[in-house]
């Protein structure tokens, strides 16, 4: 996501622009269209490098042949291959250019891609929703609904957000879930479904079971209408996370969020492979020994083996709280 803005050299917003979506004209092209004879002796702000080789012409020709005189960018490409050759082009035109200011705001609103892009696994998110005692469910295994029509809107919102939506096998026998984007009035976009069924479990009558659903599993198989993927093992039989994660970063999947349930949240977190937690929490109290969290699994021996959380916010959706934080990726260093 790349937005422009252009100030004549007067200092009046001249033209601004945004990019639309892949194939669509770059955010610095759109701001100098509708700029037009303005950007002679102005300065542009953009939140990403200029490109320097994309298009013909280049954001960055672009910018030259405009005669614009400054340009301030947020961040550069996070591409080693192409990093910097935006800023060195337009260095060499002798247009002044600056790197940097609110390089953190940049980063947050493209970490999908720039997870990507470096790595070339999704940005993973952890979704739970819990009532105030830290419960999932009742002992019983009652989870619907624990949160309000509020909460539930949201989580419709992160699923079209997302790329892909991942959930363990006991998850989807337990509730068979549709694990579809429904939003009232808005074409929600429908993310890849992805199953984790290490022995193949699943009934073929369970409602995800269809087109745009992939089962990773540890052995060869078939589920009707679904893509049965097999993937390495770990030593205890499940199916190893982070090859998951490499195949579908390898399928263009830039962004996954894991719904659970408690036992895959734990394996998402032990591992290190969550970047941000979502956690929805309901004014109400379950209680019980057996009534389940949203982190299962071993855990922890000791409190300062505790995950910690950076950057928290908070807020109000109807009667609930949604607290979010990024998990802290220096936390072993």
């Amino acid at each position: 996501m790349v937005g422009a803005v252009i100030l004549d050299s007067s200092g009046n917003v001249a033209g601004e622009g945004f990019h639309h979506g892949a194939g669509e004209p770059h955010a610095e092209q759109e701001a100098l269209k509708v700029a037009g004879d303005h950007a002679l002796g102005g300065s542009l702000y953009v939140n990403l490098e200029p490109c320097a080789a994309h298009r013909t012409p280049s954001c960055a020709d672009a910018i030259i042949e405009a005669g614009l005189n400054r340009v301030v960018i947020s961040m550069l490409d996070p591409d080693e291959r192409v990093r910097g050759a935006g800023v060195d082009k337009l260095r060499s035109a002798g247009i002044e250019t600056v790197v940097g200011p609110h390089e953190e705001r940049a980063q947050r609103l493209n970490e999908f891609s720039i997870k990507h892009r470096l790595t070339g696994s999704p940005f993973v998110s952890a979704k739970f929703a819990m009532s105030l005692d830290g419960k999932i469910a009742t002992r019983t295994g009652e989870s619907r609904w624990i949160t309000s029509e509020e909460s539930r809107l949201h989580s419709h919102r992160l699923r079209h957000i997302h790329d892909a939506i991942l959930v363990g096998v006991n998850t989807v026998i337990v509730d068979d879930p549709e694990l579809t984007t429904r939003l009232e009035g808005i074409a929600g976009r429908q993310p890849l479904r992805v199953v984790v069924d290490s022995q193949l479990r699943l009934r073929m009558s369970a409602k995800v079971v269809g087109p745009n659903t992939l089962i990773a599993t540890t052995r060869a198989g078939r589920m009707g209408a679904a893509e049965v993927v097999k993937f390495p093992a770990t030593a205890d039989g499940h199916v190893a996370l982070q090859p998951l994660l490499d195949e579908l970063g390898k399928r263009g999947i830039l962004s996954l969020l894991v719904e659970g349930g408690s036992t895959m949240h734990a394996s998402f977190i032990a591992q290190g492979l969550v970047d941000k937690v979502y956690a929805y929490l309901a004014p109400r109290l379950i209680g019980g020994r057996e009534a389940p969290g949203p982190l299962g699994g071993a855990g922890v021996e000791h409190l300062a083996d505790a995950v910690p959380l950076l950057e928290m916010d908070a807020t109000r959706l109807g009667p609930d709280l949604l607290i979010t934080g990024y998990v802290d990726v220096h936390r072993d260093s």
